[in-house]
């Protein structure tokens, strides 16, 4: 188990780092990074947690949702249900990529398993063309297939990524995917927040943010 999640959330290839990870290679930081680690306890409900986001902002009012990996599919529904949502910060979504009918792309296969879109109507879609809305990926994400699950899974959900933001931009929205290497910042793993230069990853956020009127 500890061999996946070091490979799948790019830490490197199991027991080795990757040579430029934002990740600290001392013992006890890994020794907590497993220990944070927990089973799953029953299937993940993505209504249920989109409707809880929901009424979440309906309580606090207009803001803006940060998401991270399997949640990043989420914060499309739940954005699409509530209009308070004024924008959205994802790093690393990993699934529930949303498209108009018509429009979905085909299932794109990887080492680790198909990854699939999900149609929506186009007046459901239309709803996530009215905010500003920014994708992080980080490193070592391969761009050709490659037989290393870990790292595969990310390269399909990368070319997702880019595939669901054209088709916001297409429809008249605002979106932007951001692949770190691209910008000049290497080494971030599955966590971004959480490595080296996290710092660095919060001063993307908050320019983007200035930049939209936003902060």
């Amino acid at each position: 188990m500890k061999q996946k999640w070091f490979n799948v959330f790019r830490v490197g290839q199991w027991p080795e780092y990757f040579t430029d990870v934002q990740f600290p290679t001392d013992d006890a930081s890994l020794e907590q990074y497993f220990r944070q680690m927990t089973p799953d306890i029953g299937p993940i409900d993505v209504d249920v947690n989109a409707d809880a986001v929901d009424a979440l902002f309906d309580k606090i009012g207009d803001g803006i949702l940060v998401t991270h990996s399997h949640s990043g599919g989420m914060g499309w529904q739940a954005a699409m249900q509530n209009p308070k949502i004024k924008a959205i910060v994802s790093y690393e979504p990993g699934s529930n990529f949303v498209f108009p009918a018509g429009e979905v792309p085909e299932p794109k296969p990887s080492s680790s398993g198909e990854l699939t879109a999900k149609e929506v109507s186009l007046t459901e879609f239309i709803k996530l063309t009215t905010i500003p809305i920014v994708i992080y990926y980080g490193d070592n994400i391969p761009e050709q297939p490659s037989n290393m699950p870990g790292q595969d899974g990310w390269r399909v959900r990368l070319e997702m990524a880019y595939e669901w933001a054209d088709a916001i931009n297409r429809h008249g929205g605002d979106a932007q995917v951001v692949h770190l290497p691209k910008v000049g910042m290497y080494g971030n793993t599955h966590f971004p927040f959480s490595d080296l230069n996290n710092l660095e990853i919060a001063e993307l956020m908050a320019d983007w943010l200035s930049k939209k009127g936003l902060d």
